[in-house]
């Protein structure tokens, strides 16, 4: 199910799995930020973002730049998982796939491969 987000700047569809791990992120974010005591001024003004910024965050809006997501995770100290997020280790579809030994290239039916002789 995709559900259009309105109430921010991000007008794209999103879908409805990656809004709720997206508000509990921010709610995480939240939690943490709180459990080291620190202010949201404090954590918006080491980020660089403005205090509205970190609130979105913290409500786990789409719209808000993954960057400023990983600056406000490292200003916390949080950032080390982000480089795994995508890892090949845990690309678990990925490495399924290539075991099978598919093409790594797919052309489309009917395309052309372009000669590489220069004849006419």
């Amino acid at each position: 199910m995709l559900v259009t987000n309105m109430s921010s700047p991000f007008r794209g569809t999103v879908p409805l799995p990656v809004l709720r791990h997206l508000r509990k992120l921010g709610a995480d974010i939240r939690d943490a930020r709180r459990r080291r005591r620190l202010r949201a001024a404090t954590v918006a003004d080491r980020a660089l973002i403005s205090r509205t910024t970190l609130h979105r965050i913290e409500k786990g809006e789409p719209g808000v730049s993954m960057g400023n997501y990983a600056t406000v995770l490292f200003v916390l100290g949080l950032h080390d998982p982000i480089a795994d997020l995508a890892d090949r280790r845990r690309d678990h579809l990925g490495l399924d796939l290539l075991e099978e030994g598919l093409p790594q290239r797919v052309r489309a039916s009917g395309t052309r491969r372009p000669s590489g002789s220069g004849r006419s």
